[in-house]
């Protein structure tokens, strides 16, 4: 069984939305502030599904 990533990464959201990298660190801290998380807690795979409008199991999919 494959283990799925519950972390979203900078990379992932470049290889989903197209955009450079740099780009998809400033779209996951705008998430992070949008969600009101602490520093050391990170954006979940979910969390950015349901803030881009996009379904779960495909961003899962994209990301491997």
């Amino acid at each position: 069984m494959k283990k799925k990533r519950l972390i979203i990464l900078p990379h992932d959201v470049s290889v989903i939305t197209g955009k450079s990298e740099r780009s998809s660190q400033r779209l996951l801290k705008d998430i992070h502030c949008a969600l009101g998380k602490q520093s050391h807690q990170p954006v979940s795979v979910v969390e950015f599904a349901d803030y881009m409008g996009l379904d779960v199991e495909e961003v899962r999919q994209m990301i491997g």
